[in-house]
């Protein structure tokens, strides 16, 4: 079996890097508008949220975001907000780069665990997941207040 292409994977700093970023984002996230996007990312930004970007051929085709944060149960870990392939792209090992690179980035910066929610409906990126070794280790419950 052939080594997958080498996902190019930086920071998206500029805003120019974040409209390179919407549309792959968006395939995750389909309610996001462009109209607010920018804000949005502004605001998350200053919440800690991180967004990184991976490139293949010069065109941004995997994304992820993610945050640091310290509960008691868990200590600091790295948590994974956003993590999609262009569906063109899937099967290529992009997501399974971003996820590695993510994992050293929470090594790199003294967290016990990387941790992320996945949908329920999401059977795919669960079977993705387990295949890379993560665990179904919580149920995550919520309620929506509006």
């Amino acid at each position: 079996m052939m080594n997958p292409p080498v996902l190019q994977i930086r920071p998206s700093e500029t805003a120019s890097d974040l409209a390179r970023c919407f549309p792959v984002l968006r395939e995750l996230r389909p309610h996001l508008s462009p109209d607010t996007f920018l804000a949005t990312m502004k605001r998350m930004r200053e919440g800690g949220y991180h967004l990184v970007m991976g490139e293949s051929a010069g065109d941004v085709t995997a994304v992820a975001g993610y945050r640091f944060a310290e509960h008691l149960a868990r200590g600091l870990y790295l948590y994974v907000d956003d993590l999609v392939t262009l569906h063109t792209h899937k099967r290529r090992g992009y997501g399974a780069q971003l996820l590695a690179w993510l994992a050293e980035k929470a090594r790199e910066s003294g967290c016990a665990e990387l941790h992320l929610d996945s949908g329920i409906q999401r059977m795919d990126a669960h079977a993705f997941y387990e295949r890379l070794g993560l665990k179904f280790s919580s149920k995550h419950y919520s309620l929506k207040l509006a």
